[in-house]
């Protein structure tokens, strides 16, 4: 645990009290620096009564960084007012990962996982590996607990899902490994086009040395010509694939390295699809970097339970499995969906993503019907018809799954995937609550005649 005074004699302005400010704001103060809070919502503001709360005057005041939440923009589409204050004044604008590696920089090690696509089960995947091999760590960061809240004893290992939101926003921390897992088309209003998306991703990479690995998936083109750009070092690349031959890859439902197979991933019912595997690549790689035992590595993927949201079975009523996806939304991580499962009753929509569902046509063919929910429903119908895949609008979750279920029985097909390709704010606090209301309703679905 770093000393409590470790920031003293600092002055930090933190906006932005949500999951990720407002512990981060708490614990800066802990560990001694003088911290004024905002947030725009007034029932945030009212939640921080343990805080200095105010608007900093980033001209008439000293700060030595903005501390802003992710989620909140510096520069597009559009600053916020106090971001461009502080970028006015010469104030450097944070993630909260920079400063848990000013506190801890020497101390403890830094394992880094991004990519559009898998982050959230690698960081886990790999914390429970670790876990497993007795290495002491604490995961965190754009999954579950803000990285300035988490903490590790000497040696150990900060595992941080890192988003392009936080990477954007970092100006010193060094990851002794680091994954960047795979690149498809997101966020590009906030990083203005695919290159800026691309650069961000990028920056996981910035200011390692010699001696510290860089894992890069390789089934994607903008990542591999990324791989191939960082061979010029100074780290060392590991190139993993979740179906093509590289320094650590699944070949035939085997996850293999040069040594051999590492596993059978049919013994890993967490890890469903070339996806997965290539999630299981990255996390195999950084674990051994940072001291597991190859010879354990088999015993931890075959234990790991995974994540909820992510592709989790929640019931199953005459024959018919129910999958949720709910973290599915984007195409790219509902076609990984699809790719596992010869036919489906889909439930998908939300609020689309730049080119909507057009890329899952390779796909099409598995799914006998469709039934869309959401905002954007009318633009992925229009996307379904062209390609004449059966569908309907159904608008909401509620009529979704009693009609998702109906279809499975008179066609005889095994699985309803929830898999919206879409966020979820239109109708939903967020993925999560998405998630939980499937699973709520596939709870209390009727149960026929002479099942259960």
């Amino acid at each position: 645990m770093t000393g409590s005074g470790v920031f003293s004699g600092r002055r930090f302005a933190v906006v932005g009290l949500g999951r990720n400010g407002l512990p981060a704001a708490r614990r800066l103060v802990a560990l001694g620096a003088e911290v004024l809070a905002w947030d725009d919502s007034a029932p945030a503001r009212a939640a921080a009564t343990d805080l200095a709360v105010g608007v900093p005057d980033f001209a008439a005041a000293r700060f030595d960084a903005l501390v802003l939440s992710p989620g909140i923009a510096h520069r597009l589409p559009a600053a916020h007012p106090l971001a461009a204050a502080a970028i006015a004044a010469g104030v450097p604008i944070w993630s909260d990962a920079e400063l848990l590696f000013a506190a801890h920089a020497g101390r403890a090690r830094f394992a880094g996982i991004t990519g559009t696509n898998g982050k959230s089960t690698t960081t886990a995947l790999l914390a429970h590996l670790l876990s497993v091999a007795g290495i002491a760590n604490a995961a965190g960061g754009n999954l579950g607990r803000a990285a300035l809240d988490l903490s590790v004893p000497g040696g150990g290992v900060f595992v941080l899902e890192m988003s392009s939101y936080m990477l954007e926003r970092l100006a010193s921390l060094r990851f002794d490994v680091a994954a960047m897992l795979n690149l498809s088309p997101d966020h590009l209003d906030r990083h203005g086009d695919m290159a800026g998306y691309i650069a961000a991703k990028r920056a996981i990479f910035d200011r390692q040395r010699a001696g510290d690995l860089a894992v890069v998936g390789i089934d994607d083109p903008h990542s591999a010509a990324m791989a191939r750009a960082l061979d010029a070092g100074p780290a060392r690349v590991m190139r993993i694939s979740g179906f093509q031959p590289a320094d650590l890859w699944c070949d035939h439902g085997r996850l293999c390295d040069r040594e051999g197979m590492i596993v059978d991933l049919a013994d890993c019912r967490a890890l469903p699809g070339a996806h997965n595997a290539q999630n299981a690549a990255a996390a195999c790689a950084l674990a051994m970097a940072l001291g597991a035992p190859r010879a354990g590595l088999a015993a931890g993927l075959a234990g790991f339970a995974g994540l909820p949201h992510r592709q989790r079975r929640v019931g199953q009523i005459d024959g018919v499995t129910f999958i949720d996806d709910s973290k599915a939304t984007n195409a790219d991580a509902a076609a990984r969906a699809l790719g596992c499962y010869e036919q489906v009753i889909w439930i998908a929509g939300g609020q689309a993503k730049a080119g909507g569902i057009t890329a899952l046509a390779p796909w099409f063919s598995r799914i006998a019907r469709a039934l869309l929910i959401g905002a954007d429903a009318p633009m992925l119908a229009a996307s379904l018809a062209q390609a004449g895949v059966p569908h309907e609008i159904v608008g909401t979750l509620e009529a979704a799954v009693p009609a998702a279920f109906a279809a499975a029985r008179e066609r005889s097909v095994p699985v309803v995937l929830l898999s919206p390709a879409c966020a979820s704010f239109d109708q939903f606090a967020g993925f999560e609550a998405r998630g939980r209301r499937f699973a709520e309703l596939v709870g209390g679905l009727d149960v026929p005649a002479g099942q259960g």
